[in-house]
């Protein structure tokens, strides 16, 4: 039987995950997933593609408020009550998105410990951002994430990829929200609709990998042999991109649980 092995939010964009019990499935992912980012100077959002030292910023989340932690740093505080300036228009890749931007000792605080000019925006529930893909449908939206609201990994897939590697690497360098296990290795690729707990997910569309997940998380260092990508590489290719996890679109809202059924509603119809 495959079951949630694992659940990850991430709250701010590209700095560190938290790993949850349980978690709501809403229409832009997992409930304070990814709601929060950083941008330049430029108003472009900046990740650990440019800048591997943001995998070292720790990230926890109460109903009160975020906690952020930095090696040598005191922790700051943001209240979930504390008020951001007024919005701002941020570039996501191709696209933009509306955002709020936080107050400037929590600007300065990020842009000490980080080593570069940076600023924290969020996500309020009057902004919206549509998934720019053609899986999703009418209304569809995501937060800050990448491409869509969740991103699922399987157990199995990185057993089958650790036997190729000399020195094997976590799930967590995936960057996953559901992570799932006990079911064959890339399963996942044919999923087409799953259901987790009271939440109904569509598998839309298979994650193009990039050089973010040759670094470590718990180091903020690449790897030198540009590892696992690489490897990855040699089997997983698929036209321009390497592929790992698959991009999840929610369906049905609801809550999720570590150790819930992974029921397989359909099957991608296979390519003649």
């Amino acid at each position: 039987m495959t079951v949630v092995a694992g659940i990850r939010i991430y709250p701010v964009k590209s700095c560190r995950g938290i790993d949850a019990e349980t978690a709501v499935v809403e229409r832009r992912g997992l409930a304070h997933d990814r709601r929060h980012m950083l941008i330049d100077a430029n108003d472009r959002f900046v990740t650990q593609r440019q800048h591997p030292q943001m995998a070292l910023i720790g990230v926890t989340q109460d109903a009160t408020g975020l906690t952020l932690t930095a090696p040598g740093a005191e922790p700051l505080r943001i209240a979930a009550t504390q008020r951001f300036d007024a919005c701002a228009r941020v570039t996501i890749w191709r696209g933009g998105a509306d955002a709020a931007i936080a107050p400037d000792d929590v600007n300065q605080w990020l842009t000490r410990h980080l080593g570069f000019d940076c600023r924290l925006v969020r996500m309020d529930a009057e902004h919206h951002r549509a998934v720019a893909h053609e899986s999703a449908q009418s209304g569809d939206e995501v937060s800050f994430a990448d491409g869509a609201p969740l991103l699922l990994a399987s157990l199995a897939s990185l057993r089958e990829l650790n036997a190729r590697l000399a020195k094997p690497v976590s799930i967590t360098q995936f960057r996953p929200n559901l992570i799932i296990d006990d079911s064959a290795a890339f399963a996942e690729d044919a999923w087409q609709r799953i259901r987790i707990g009271g939440a109904e997910l569509e598998v839309a569309w298979p994650c193009a990998r990039c050089i973010m997940i040759t670094i470590d998380p718990e180091t903020g260092r690449a790897d030198g042999d540009g590892e696992p990508l690489r490897t990855l590489r040699t089997f997983r290719q698929v036209g321009r991109g390497v592929m790992f996890g698959q991009n999840v679109i929610p369906r049905r809202l609801g809550p999720i649980a570590v150790g819930d059924r992974v029921e397989i509603v359909s099957l991608r119809e296979r390519e003649q």
